[in-house]
């Protein structure tokens, strides 16, 4: 019951350990791939505002998939990259659909412009 009533304020303690293992498998790559998967991580935690936490943990788990494979393989990192490591992070975060923190702003908006509208008609 407690553990439940936890998981409800706080999100479910099988995605921690989910996420707490896919930055290890981060911090574990040789370099340069360690820096620039580091780097991609924290971009993608300040720009990506996804709030979903499975959304979230398929997100990291794919990202630390990504930066294994490139490693295994030799790729080098402005190959995966590409010339602008910010529109490829972007374009990466928004093949996960998910509620974004943003989104409650978006329908607060929405919501206070139509209001105005109906005032307007009084």
């Amino acid at each position: 019951m407690v553990a439940k009533w936890i998981e409800t304020l706080t999100g479910s303690l099988e995605q921690k350990k989910q996420y707490k293992h896919d930055k290890a498998r981060i911090e574990a790559l040789p370099e340069p791939w360690a820096t620039a998967a580091k780097a991609m991580h924290r971009y993608l935690m300040y720009y990506g505002g996804v709030t979903d936490g499975d959304t979230l943990v398929t997100m990291f788990g794919d990202l630390a998939d990504l930066w294994d494979r490139a490693a295994a393989d030799g790729t080098p990192v402005r190959e995966i990259v590409g010339d602008d490591p910010v529109e490829f992070a972007e374009t990466f975060v928004q093949a996960y659909a998910g509620k974004q923190w943003i989104d409650k702003e978006r329908a607060r908006l929405n919501k206070a412009i139509e209001d105005a509208e109906g005032e307007e008609r009084r």
